[in-house]
């Protein structure tokens, strides 16, 4: 029995959903433990591409069950659609296979209109939020005023959440805002017919994961962004509303933390990040311009360019003392190929001269920092159908060797390509 664990090391965006379509094979559940449908997963399975939001990738193969943990904020529109999409394209996504937990909260057509207006209001200091209510979700969940999955079997304790709920957000859209009120009536009667369709999905997930464990079965849990989106280790406040960090996979679930275990984190062979925020490898040259060319670096969510630099091992090394990584993931190393030399940064360098070899907490002092780059031989072989470590290009085994070496974690896997078979494994994570 393991509980494995992914998590982003980065700022979201490394390629989980393929990593975990990969270790779904040796799991009977994959367990999806926080944020909302603000992450996409893209997966290439036999030559088709898929887009999730909300459910797991591993719903992708056949015999599996797959849960969306209390942790997670549902969009019930978007999360019926994906099934529906599922089901016309021939997988099944049906209540034997996937599972919402009853405490799930839920978000509200007034979480987005809030959303959009609060990011509006902003303009020019905006942080880019997906506009997707995701935020103002998890504050009505804090201030005990949110509406559970489990409220959709109840339909006058919906009523009454979403007329109370409804009357406050209205204030606060009209007469701040300046926007639109929404009708509480309208949207108890489309939450209400999402329950009936949603009924048989609603469950007890940490009931139905301790009883898997019980009877010797492995999970996978996965988690959406990165760590450094963190809403408390993260380069606040330009970051997410909950925890991508490991430790958020017990509370997310409802899985005990003696059970879980051990953590991967996902490292992309260099950086991105979506919307605003400080991001010291940034790349605004022809350098930049490549790796989203040949990354296709577009959000899976929005569709938005991704920005794009080195590779920043303080980051990475920052995410594995958090988590307690024990095995890296790197991604997309293949689109590195090409480029004459590559840069790793190593440390940062403060204007008095004096350098540091973690995150900041302050976004001024973070500013302030220069990265520290060791230099390194390019590779111009093409390495996608490369299967063993030792097959690759010198040059491109001395990249991999310098970032374990800085960030004192080891390969488990390294990924030369979209497909699921272009990759390198390197270490059974379920030996463990």
């Amino acid at each position: 029995m393991a509980c494995v664990i992914v998590v982003g090391s980065q700022w979201g965006d490394e390629g989980k959903g393929k990593v975990v379509d990969l270790l779904t094979e040796r799991v009977q559940g994959i367990v999806r433990f926080q944020g909302g449908n603000n992450a996409g997963h893209t997966l290439v399975v036999g030559g088709e591409k898929f887009i999730l939001h909300l459910i797991p990738s591993g719903v992708l193969h056949p015999g599996k069950k797959c849960f969306v943990g209390n942790g997670v904020v549902v969009d019930p529109e978007v999360f019926l659609g994906e099934m529906d999409r599922l089901t016309a394209r021939g997988v099944e996504a049906g209540p034997g296979k996937l599972r919402l937990s009853e405490r799930a909260h839920l978000i509200m057509p007034y979480h987005k209109a809030l959303d959009l207006a609060r990011e509006k209001a902003k303009g020019g200091a905006a942080i880019g939020t997906t506009g997707r209510g995701i935020g103002p979700c998890y504050e009505d969940k804090v201030s005990r005023v949110g509406v559970r999955a489990v409220d959709l079997l109840e339909p006058e304790i919906l009523q009454a959440k979403i007329e109370a709920n409804v009357a406050e957000k209205n204030f606060w859209l009209t007469q701040y805002y300046k926007e639109e009120p929404l009708d509480a009536g309208a949207i108890y009667q489309q939450y209400l017919a999402f329950g009936q369709r949603l009924a048989p999905y609603i469950t007890d997930v940490a009931l139905e994961l301790d009883e898997m464990l019980e009877a010797g079965q492995s999970l996978l849990f996965e988690g959406a962004q990165g760590t450094h989106l963190d809403i408390d280790h993260g380069t606040y406040p330009f970051v997410t509303s909950s925890n991508p960090v490991a430790g958020s996979a017990c509370c997310g679930s409802g899985v005990g933390v003696t059970k879980l275990g051990p953590v991967l984190g996902l490292v992309k062979a260099y950086t991105t990040r979506v919307g605003g925020g400080p991001f010291p490898t940034e790349l605004e040259d022809e350098n930049g311009k490549w790796l989203r060319d040949q990354g296709a670096e577009y959000g899976s969510t929005t569709g938005r360019p991704r920005r794009c630099g080195w590779l920043d091992a303080v980051v990475v090394k920052h995410s594995v003392r958090l988590s307690g990584i024990e095995g890296l993931c790197l991604t997309k190393l293949d689109v590195l190929t090409g480029l004459k030399k590559l840069r790793l940064c190593v440390g940062y360098r403060l204007p008095d001269g004096s350098t540091m070899h973690s995150v900041p907490a302050s976004l001024a002092k973070l500013a302030q920092c220069q990265p520290i780059y060791e230099d390194l031989e390019g590779w111009q072989e093409d390495i996608t159908s490369v299967r063993r470590y030792q097959d690759l290009p010198a040059a491109c085994r001395t990249y991999l060797e310098r970032l374990v070496q800085v960030v004192g974690a080891p390969l488990a896997m390294v990924s030369v390509g979209a497909d699921r078979e272009a990759t390198i494994m390197m270490k059974d994570v379920f030996a463990q």
